[in-house]
């Protein structure tokens, strides 16, 4: 699956929303990303669209010009079926190190996290 985006918005630590972690943006073709954690849970959580799923592995890459999601196996729905997510960036405006932090935030003992920069 793959999306494209103008900008990711990233915010490590919303302290008014109890600490979550969010990651998310919209495509060009108005689909919704999101991709969120409390620090006190073990899952991070992803919507597309207005589709949740809970995730209890994922590896992130991160690059300058792309955002790449690795499912495991059963989590799989979560994509609709795929196993992998690209979210390709079409613009230079992105914060990639604040998105970097919220990453490693949201997949602190959780997932794994692979930084391109």
């Amino acid at each position: 699956m793959q999306l494209k985006t103008a900008l990711l918005f990233a915010t490590p630590c919303d302290d008014e929303e109890d600490n979550m972690a969010t990651l998310c943006c919209h495509s060009d073709k108005g689909q919704m990303f999101l991709l969120t954690r409390y620090p006190d849970e073990d899952t991070v959580d992803l919507t597309l669209d207005d589709e949740p799923s809970t995730l209890d592995g994922l590896k992130v890459t991160l690059s300058a010009e792309r955002l790449v999601l690795e499912v495991a196996a059963g989590d799989r729905d979560a994509l609709k079926g795929d196993e992998q997510l690209e979210i390709i960036l079409t613009s230079p405006g992105t914060d990639l190190e604040e998105v970097a932090l919220t990453l490693r935030n949201i997949l602190d003992g959780t997932g794994t996290f692979v930084s391109q920069l």
